[in-house]
């Protein structure tokens, strides 16, 4: 099986989406010129190219990409050859209206822009599967070719009588009989029960709740149908190809697509990442969306997207301020990234994204976004070859599942403000910012390497995973647990006693009397802090009480709990309460953070035997780095304290005592 290796080849590549398409063909010499300069080793070509690939039904248009694949390749860029089916052409929508998706109101989402097929549809199959074959062939064989790109941003949902035909399919191998689905679903309930499987649709507009068990279904099924398209245009290319890994680049975060499902399908994971630049805790959310692809990759990763400088679909679209792009590209390397990339290589003049940045904006070269980005790209050619391929094992894991995020979202819940990411980005914040490296799991995956797991809540846990989180606690192992956790089972049924036994002997819980949750601007007073957007009426059993609620209704009963090496938290603690509890934690479980004592904003990570400090801040820094090592970016030995100016990046790789002194000392 090919793997990332097969096309970083001992780099870290660099490059991005280039569309060649938009730009006369006169252009394309300099853009190699630039690309050569910018150290590019890597595009990705055709994502959106299917009009020009088949500008009607049957023809085929490859000579402008025989062109650009020689051309690549003469200059020794390689190639990340993308299958265009994210954006059907006009004519496709025209003459096949059958393959435009339908909104839940039943409402075409007509063409204009891009996505804009239904996943179940047999026809877009169809023309998708033949332009892939055609591509696999002609290019299969070209010296430019690295890796295969399926699609892009796999995003399109569809309610149309087809996808309900598909979902009919889908559900029948889920369940095998209508009573087995009327139980699932729990169709009792105002009298939905089904009587023929010709009955069930897509959880379409309705005029109240709708059924959660459904809508669950409707989610699975909407992530396995993508999942299918992605699928039937990869084994193409690997018939052609068996040795060039292939991908599809994720949206990070996303709830309509399980990303634990889809990376067990694809030889190489990539992510697409778009911090706001001015997001105070930006460098957080690019670290956690770092460490979920890193988890679900198992080792290196490939960032196939970022921006250079703004973005166009914010409300306000700041540009990253000079040093950003290049902290957050090494970043992301320390963080397990094989491949810097962006969308895309120049900014487009016309069209829906003109506004969005380019490594070559329209600034040209002279531009401060090109100066920065040659930067990175001499950076990672020196540097690259000291990382690529090294993989760090976590010894926390924080614990995230789509199918327990889909239920959360269900209409009829406990509170609108239970936002799942905001949950998850919060004690992933905390444990950043006790500088604590983390990976993510699924509840169901083997634990016992990690000292500690973290869960910030699951509402919807199935046996299997039950049973795998009271085992790993009984192994020897630290967890600690977020509210509202092991509420449903997996058809979003509520575990009797409003949290299963399991769970509630594991935390010495002894009943779950009622959940309250709180307003936008009410909190609880705890002891030693205060209580946020949840909280918990609970009688403890056998768990000793760490903390207690001192106000409202629920004054003097326990918000923190602990029986033995298993801690349940009823609430969302203040940020600084987090983190001071799971850095508690972490140290009862022997986890250490990277560096000891580090100003705010500092963050160190250690990649294979490299330390990485980066500054957030905008204020210069001075780290005690506690060793003697030599600064890779630099070029220099340091013994001592580490400075890192505003944004700054220090790349160390320490040396024994003995180490030669360098004459930069």
């Amino acid at each position: 099986m090919p793997s990332l290796d097969d096309a970083t080849r001992g780099r870290v590549l660099f490059g991005g989406d280039y569309n060649p398409e938009q730009w006369p063909e006169e252009t394309w010499p300099e853009d190699v010129r630039l690309m050569k300069e910018a150290g590019v080793t890597s595009v990705t070509l055709g994502v959106f190219s299917w009009a020009r690939l088949e500008p009607r039904p049957g023809a085929r248009d490859f000579g402008w990409l025989d062109r650009l694949m020689d051309l690549m390749a003469e200059n020794g860029i390689g190639v990340v050859l993308a299958t265009p089916t994210a954006s059907p052409p006009p004519w496709m929508g025209s003459r096949h209206p059958e393959t435009l998706p339908r909104d839940e109101d039943g409402r075409i989402v007509w063409w204009g822009s891009r996505q804009q097929f239904c996943p179940s549809s047999p026809v877009y199959r169809g023309y998708a599967a033949a332009l892939t074959q055609d591509l696999a062939a002609r290019y299969g064989g070209h010296p430019a070719l690295r890796m295969w790109h399926i699609n892009n941003e796999y995003c399109t949902h569809c309610w149309c009588d087809g996808t309900a035909r598909h979902f009919r399919d889908w559900l029948r191998a889920r369940h095998g009989t209508l009573d087995a689905l009327n139980e699932s679903w729990g169709t009792a309930f105002w009298s939905q029960r089904y009587d023929s499987w010709d009955e069930i649709i897509p959880p379409r507009r309705a005029q109240y709740l709708r059924n959660p068990g459904h809508t669950l279904d409707f989610r699975r099924f909407t992530s396995d149908a993508l999942l299918e398209c992605y699928t039937a245009e990869g084994d193409i290319v690997v018939w052609h190809t068996p040795d060039t890994p292939v991908t599809s680049n994720f949206m990070p975060l996303w709830s309509g697509q399980d990303g634990w499902g889809w990376a067990e399908r694809e030889d190489v994971v990539s992510v697409d990442i778009y911090p706001d630049p001015r997001d105070p805790y930006g460098g957080q959310y690019n670290a956690m969306l770092g460490d979920l692809t890193r988890s679900q990759a198992r080792g290196p990763w490939v960032l196939m997207e970022q921006a250079a400088g703004p973005v166009n679909w914010r409300g306000v679209n700041h540009p990253k301020p000079a040093g950003l792009n290049r902290l957050q590209s090494w970043q992301s390397v320390a963080r397990g990234a094989d491949a810097v990339c962006y969308f895309q290589w120049r900014q487009s003049r016309q069209g829906a994204e003109k506004f969005h940045s380019g490594m070559l904006s329209h600034a040209g070269e002279r531009g401060r976004t090109f100066r920065e980005v040659k930067r990175i790209g001499a950076e990672l050619a020196r540097l690259g070859p000291e990382m690529a391929g090294t993989h760090t094992a976590d010894e926390i894991a924080l614990l995230h599942d789509w199918d327990s995020w889909w239920a959360d979202q269900q209409d009829g819940r406990l509170s609108s403000r239970l936002d799942y990411p905001a949950v998850l980005r919060a004690w992933h914040r905390a444990l950043w910012e006790s500088n604590l490296r983390t990976g993510f799991a699924r509840p169901d995956h083997d634990l016992s390497a990690y000292r500690l797991v973290v869960v910030p809540h699951l509402y919807l846990l199935t046996d299997a995973a039950i049973d795998n989180l009271v085992r790993y606690v009984r192994d020897g192992g630290t967890l600690v647990s977020g509210f509202l956790t092991g509420v449903a089972d997996e058809d979003d049924r509520v575990r009797a006693g409003g949290m299963d036994i399991r769970l509630r002997e594991l935390f010495g819980i002894g009943t779950v009397h009622e959940w309250w949750p709180l307003d936008a601007d009410e909190t609880v007073e705890c002891d030693g802090f205060r209580a946020t957007l949840w909280s918990e009426e609970l009688e403890a059993s056998t768990g000793e009480t760490i903390a207690s609620y001192r106000s409202g209704e629920l004054a003097g009963l326990p918000a923190v709990l602990r029986d033995g090496r298993a801690w349940y938290v009823s609430t969302l603690p203040e940020p600084g309460a987090l983190r001071a509890l799971l850095a508690r934690v972490a140290r009862s479980a022997g986890v250490r953070p990277v560096l000891e004592g580090l100003p705010d904003g500092v963050e160190a990570v250690r990649r294979g035997g490299l330390l990485f400090l980066f500054n957030h801040g905008a204020k210069d820094v001075t780290v005690a780095a506690g060793g003697r090592y030599r600064e890779l970016l630099g070029d220099r030995t340091v013994d001592g304290p580490v400075e890192l100016g505003r944004h700054g990046v220090a790349i160390l790789r320490e040396l024994s005592h003995s180490a030669t002194e360098s004459p930069n000392h």
